[in-house]
């Protein structure tokens, strides 16, 4: 991609989310952060240059600090070894300190002591207020990071990866110009609003107490996540125009085998464009342990064909896409292929190697297992999927990139094809007869995270947060959502029953799996009919529900605590 159609997609993108329901509960704060600027006694209506001066530092503030905290926040607290909501929180604590600032003028006025220097302070008598300004654009950039968008998920993943280039940082100053030009015309609006009424003028303290409480009730709304409720009641209307800029975006991670890179966007774009040169496969990298064989290196694997899968032991789409793997390694392994099977975790319990040699054990898994629970060997692929296969020729180049289920009798005309130029006129057996399982309707409902920290779709009241819950909710939720009811402990990867706890989902697919661990059993109520489904052992998948067609059900789950479930996932 030029570097003027990378600037033009990132501004593009920027402006969209900067119209979304993403950003629509911090705009009352903007809007009377812009108006709640000091000016000078006496001043006339036209004299507005130090209220426009605190509304450019309120965006300028939230720009630096999105930009800066989207690329670098992951890698700093990762570095410092701090968790990964602490900037988020600081952005919460922040956003009180400068409410409480516009409350109380003596606190404001220790807060614009540090900008004291700044030319622009010299402009009114009383200050511009340009340094709380530019303190609560900072703080808005914070708790706005997480606002999505293709766009921003590509910058994202570039700085949670650490591999950013030239093209994420040109993206993200764009997009941070792009979402600016909205919220900037925001507060001015609000800025001009003060200044032309005079009621307003000659009320300005009130002004900026309103604004100064709007402020508190910000954070307050973001840290029970009301904000979040808000957004999700509200239909994404610029979704259809966002969604176009995923084919211009070139930068899901910054790499330096570019090849590879677009063999991986081809696939995620479901191009298939056969036996390709996607650059030489890169060595396994921070592999904590070995299963099922010695230490590999793919340097020595010259003249081998060799499959590399990415896999988490829960995840549904892997489990349907790895009987596949084990019959082209029990097939083909005579033949000179090998399979490498790099367990990446998606959960934290996926980094107990015991749950992945069960898991494994109950797939039937006879290949090597490489487990990658520091990402060393996904950053290496620049990976971005789960199932995910990288095709390595005899040669050691990389020949096929796959992400996701399905397309089984291509993949392994690929296998055949390299192993047949690996070893001419090697005499090899029938393909495969595995039925391919993958589900073909588009309007299934996508994965439904359920921990406090990732999850996306709940549709009931009270709060969403960590800690011990109580839920009242009845009726069935709005379609790929979920109500919780009864006792719950939530943490950040799943919750955790107590008592009364139940778990009601409305969904489109053919079957439905509760990804639950723990010891007891689950009851599920739906389309009439009850049935118990034991649990124990490692946390898993179970089958909560099956229809005999892809479409709309409901399903209610009730847990016998102490059970922690995790996620929806479904077929």
């Amino acid at each position: 991609m030029s570097g003027v159609t990378l600037l033009l997609v990132g501004f593009v993108g920027g402006v969209l989310a900067g119209v979304s329901p993403c950003v629509l509960p911090v705009l009352p704060v903007v809007l009377l952060g812009g108006a709640g600027a000091p000016t000078a006694a006496g001043a006339a209506p036209s004299d507005t240059h130090p209220g426009r001066l605190r509304a450019v530092s309120i965006v300028a503030g939230l720009a630096l600090s999105f930009a800066l905290i989207t690329l670098f926040g992951t890698l700093l607290l990762a570095a410092l070894n701090l968790p990964a909501s602490l900037l988020r929180w600081l952005g919460l604590a922040a956003l009180v300190l400068v409410g409480l600032a516009m409350l109380v003028p003596s606190l404001e006025q220790l807060l614009e002591r540090a900008f004291a220097r700044i030319p622009q302070r010299q402009v009114s008598s009383k200050g511009s207020g340009a340094g709380g300004g530019f303190i609560l654009g900072l703080a808005l950039g914070a708790v706005f990071v997480p606002c999505a968008g293709p766009v921003l998920a590509a910058i994202a993943v570039a700085g949670a990866t650490g591999t950013i280039g030239t093209e994420t940082v040109l993206l993200t100053i764009a997009f941070a110009v792009g979402v600016s030009i909205p919220l900037l015309g925001i507060a001015l609006a609000g800025n001009k609003l003060t200044s032309r009424v005079r009621g307003l003028q000659r009320r300005q303290r009130l002004v900026r107490g309103i604004a100064g409480a709007m402020i508190i009730a910000l954070a307050v709304a973001l840290t029970f996540d009301v904000t979040g409720a808000i957004q999700r009641r509200i239909p994404d209307y610029t979704k259809s125009l966002a969604d176009p800029l995923k084919a211009h975006i070139n930068v899901p991670v910054a790499a330096g085998n570019g090849s590879l890179r677009a063999c991986q966007e081809a696939a995620f774009n479901g191009e298939d464009k056969g036996l390709e040169d996607c650059g030489h496969a890169p060595e396994f990298a921070g592999i904590d342990q070995w299963l099922g064989g010695p230490p590999m290196r793919m340097a020595d694997q010259r003249g081998k064909v060799v499959l590399i899968d990415f896999w988490a032991y829960s995840c549904i789409n892997c489990q349907r896409s790895l009987p596949h793997v084990e019959a082209w390694w029990k097939k083909y392994e005579p033949f000179g292929l090998r399979v490498v099977g790099v367990h990446t975790p998606e959960y934290a319990f996926e980094r107990d190697t015991g749950n992945v040699v069960a898991g494994a054990k109950k797939m039937g898994l006879t290949f090597p297992l490489a487990i990658d629970n520091g990402y060393g060997t996904w950053k290496a692929y620049q990976n971005v999927a789960w199932p995910a296969g990288y095709l390595v020729d005899a040669t050691g180049v990389i020949r096929h990139v796959s992400l996701g289920e399905g397309k089984y009798d291509r993949k392994e005309a690929y296998i055949r094809a390299l192993l047949a130029a690996a070893t001419p006129g090697v005499e090899l057996p029938p393909p495969s007869d595995l039925p391919d399982n993958t589900p073909a309707d588009k309007q299934r409902t996508p994965e439904v995270f359920l921990g406090a920290s990732k999850q996306q779709m709940y549709d009931g009241t009270g709060e969403y947060t960590a800690g011990v819950r109580t839920f009242a909710d009845t009726g069935p939720p709005a379609l790929h959502r979920y109500r919780l009811s009864g006792t719950w402990t939530l943490t950040d990867d799943g919750i955790v029953a107590g008592p009364d706890a139940k778990l009601t989902l409305t969904y489109r697919a053919r079957e439905v799996y509760l990804n639950v661990g723990g010891s007891g059993t689950l009851t599920t109520v739906g389309d009439g009919s009850t049935k118990t489904v034991p649990v124990s052992g490692p946390p898993n998948i179970r089958t909560v529900a099956t229809r005999s067609s892809s479409e709309r059900g409901t399903v209610t789950i009730s847990l016998s605590p102490g059970l922690t479930a995790y996620s929806f996932t479904f077929g």
